[in-house]
């Protein structure tokens, strides 16, 4: 069948990277002939469909393979025919290769004279059906996903399927097992006369006993001369032959009596006789030597990271690992890998030498241990399950309300040092340039704020239960946990210092509003965006910058959404008032948190809302993340001595400050 070496994700390979090679076994139809002249050696041709453009599973290849005829360079009209893509079973060679209607057709010599070839021919003649495999280096392919469509070589393929685009013809071998099992393959094999000769493209002849028809014309039996008694000579001896052929094959399948297939097929292709056929039987079954455990050196720290993916069902693996790594874990581990089993390949990889899972103390000292044994390949499986684990403590952080980061200034620091910042508003107003071009220094003004990060963490462990019981759901599970732990915790900390702000949103700062007419409505909203707009600097001058942002909680989320989105609003009370048109339509997006109306956190409240600036503008609160690493941290070592297990932490270095109040407005909404 076909197989796949080292195939990659990308449409193009980078530059010096070694072709990959793809041996695609599809329909084909195959006719052999004998062609000769009067007085010369007559050497069987045959003619193939070497492809018809279908899709062919392929091994080690996660999805059926499409070789692009379009793409396919064909370095010269002959090529190596083989067997089985063996080159030491040479068969002959092509002499005509061509594409047609979406198909490879390909016509030659059986010009080797091979045990291989000899086969061909005698089994062709028997009426083997033969079928055909092409052999090809590929140079660029295409991953078409599930749900898309393309066409190729005038068919139409549904995704999943790799479109091999661009590939070079190496060889053609004769097959005796295709992938395609709907197809049929016409053999035949014609003694050669002068008379009988086929191109296989022109002419067809039918041979009787009393005279010869050619293109339906009927010609007189020409007399018997020395040509035509050498030409019966020639294939007599040819039925010899195959005798002798056919007694060798059936004498060689009778000693290995179905026991030794590997044996059988090598004395068939190599033209062995009986007595080495059963020598090698007698090598084969002397008594072995114990069997030594050797690790499976396709068995690497990205392969046991795909094979974990897939086995945990993250969503889209191919994002998070390359598809050669995907493919190589799917052929390896088709059940999906468990825990132990994780565990025991990188204890193997790294100078293990036990058998299994019972020395679990052991196991897991080499897992974790890759420089423990000097020489050997390593896997470091605490990295492994750090990568792995991280893809699932991402989804736990994530998962948990993010509406903090719609509303914060983020800033980086490089330690955790208390940083100093000077606010964005201040005397930075340009002043006229004096005669000569000298520019007066402006100043950053006395206005200024502070932020530091800290660390935040937490320690989870998968105990030896979860491995004996092989449950590779703990390493998802736990850090899962982790990440919706860190998620939660950033949000604590952020809304406990927002909330906090008595101090920040006051009269004083001309940044707080209350009465009834601050309720969340049309003019309340008006008186808002009011105040907001008329705060000044410290010259007494507007600071220039809009509201963009409409903060409320949940209890004021649906008319904060109709503020934003609707054209108008009619009243319907008691006063009967019919004000249609809104004019806060699209002015403020909405953003809702479930914090503000917590009863935990100290300054909370259900009908207050807020009005702030873009925090790009001018932000009233600010998170400093540390070297800019907004997602937690998870890292996978062995458990101390004290526990059996696996332990996981997790940690966060971030903090919160309050920034600029002439950022924000808040409204008490009620008396």
């Amino acid at each position: 069948m076909a197989k796949s070496k080292t195939p990659t994700r990308s449409a193009s390979p980078p530059e010096q990277a070694t072709p990959q090679s793809i041996e695609i076994t599809a329909a084909a139809q195959i006719d052999i002939e004998a062609a000769g002249g009067e007085g010369t050696t007559a050497l069987p041709r045959f003619k193939m469909i070497a492809y018809t453009g279908s899709a062919m599973r392929v091994a080690a290849w996660r999805h059926p393979v499409i070789l692009d005829l379009a793409g396919l360079n064909i370095p010269s009209q002959q090529r190596p025919i083989r067997f089985s893509h063996d080159p030491a079973s040479g068969v002959g060679h092509t002499d005509a290769i061509r594409i047609e209607q979406g198909q490879l057709i390909a016509s030659g010599v059986v010009s080797r004279d091979t045990p291989t070839a000899r086969e061909i021919v005698t089994s062709s003649k028997n009426g083997f059906p033969w079928q055909a495999s092409v052999g090809a280096s590929v140079e660029e392919f295409e991953f078409i996903r599930d749900g898309q469509k393309v066409l190729v070589n005038g068919q139409e393929f549904a995704g999943p399927v790799n479109v091999v685009r661009k590939a070079t013809l190496g060889e053609i071998s004769f097959v005796d097992l295709g992938a395609d099992g709907k197809t049929s393959v016409n053999v035949a094999a014609i003694a050669a006369t002068q008379e009988n000769i086929m191109d296989g493209e022109n002419k067809e002849t039918s041979a009787t006993n009393n005279g010869t028809t050619t293109n339906g014309t009927a010609t007189q039996a020409k007399p018997e001369t020395q040509a035509d008694a050498s030409n019966a000579n020639a294939v007599e001896d040819i039925r010899a032959q195959a005798l002798a052929e056919t007694t060798r094959i059936s004498a060689v399948r009778r000693l290995c009596a179905g026991q030794h297939d590997e044996i059988e097929a090598k004395a068939i292709r190599e033209g062995w006789d009986s007595t080495r056929t059963e020598l090698e039987i007698l090598r084969a079954s002397r008594p072995k030597a114990p069997a030594i455990h050797s690790h499976d050196q396709n068995v690497s720290t990205q392969v046991l990271e795909a094979a974990c993916m897939l086995t945990a069902g993250l969503d889209e693996p191919e994002k998070h690992c390359e598809e050669q790594a995907l493919d190589l874990a799917a052929k390896r581990f088709r059940g999906g890998i468990g825990l132990q089993e994780l565990l025991l390949e990188a204890a193997w990889a790294n100078g293990f030498t036990g058998r299994n899972f019972r020395d679990s103390r052991n196991v897991l000292k080499f897992a974790f241990n890759p420089g423990i044994e000097a020489g050997l390949s390593t896997i470091d499986i605490g990295g492994i399950l750090s990568n792995v684990a991280n893809k699932f403590l991402l989804e736990g952080f994530f998962s948990v309300e993010r509406t903090w980061r719609n509303i914060t200034a983020v800033r980086n620091v490089s330690d955790f040092k208390t940083v100093t910042s000077y606010r964005l508003v201040g005397k930075d107003q340009y002043e006229i340039v004096a005669p000569g071009g000298e520019l007066k220094h402006g100043s950053l003004g006395e206005e200024q704020y502070t932020n530091k990060a800290d660390t935040y963490g937490l320690l989870l462990a998968i105990d030896r239960r979860d491995i004996i019981n092989d449950d590779l759901g703990a390493i998802t599970t736990v850090p899962r946990k982790l990440g919706r732990g860190s998620g939660l915790k950033i949000n604590d900390v952020f809304w406990t210092i927002f909330l906090a702000n008595t101090d920040f949103f006051k009269v004083g700062n001309n940044n707080y509003l209350s009465g009834a007419d601050t309720v969340l409505s049309i003019d309340g909203l008006t008186k808002a965006e009011v105040a907001f707009m008329d705060q000044v600097d410290g010259d007494g001058k507007p600071i220039g910058i809009m509201p963009s942002i409409m903060l409320v909680p949940t209890a004021l989320s649906a008319i904060g959404t109709q503020l934003f989105k609707s054209m108008e609003l009619r009243d319907t009370t008691a006063s009967t008032k019919y004000p249609v048109s809104n004019p806060h339509q699209g002015k403020f997006r909405v953003e809702v948190s479930r914090y503000l109306s917590n009863a935990s956190y100290t300054g909370n409240s259900a009908k207050a809302w807020y009005l702030l600036a873009d925090p790009t503008d001018l932000p009233v609160i600010e998170v400093a993340f540390l070297n800019g690493q907004e997602s937690p941290t998870i890292e996978t070592a062995e458990a101390d001595f004290n526990v059996l297990g696996i332990q996981m932490r997790g940690y966060h270095d971030f903090g919160c400050a309050l920034q600029d109040p002439r950022g924000g407005t808040k409204a008490k909404g009620e008396a």
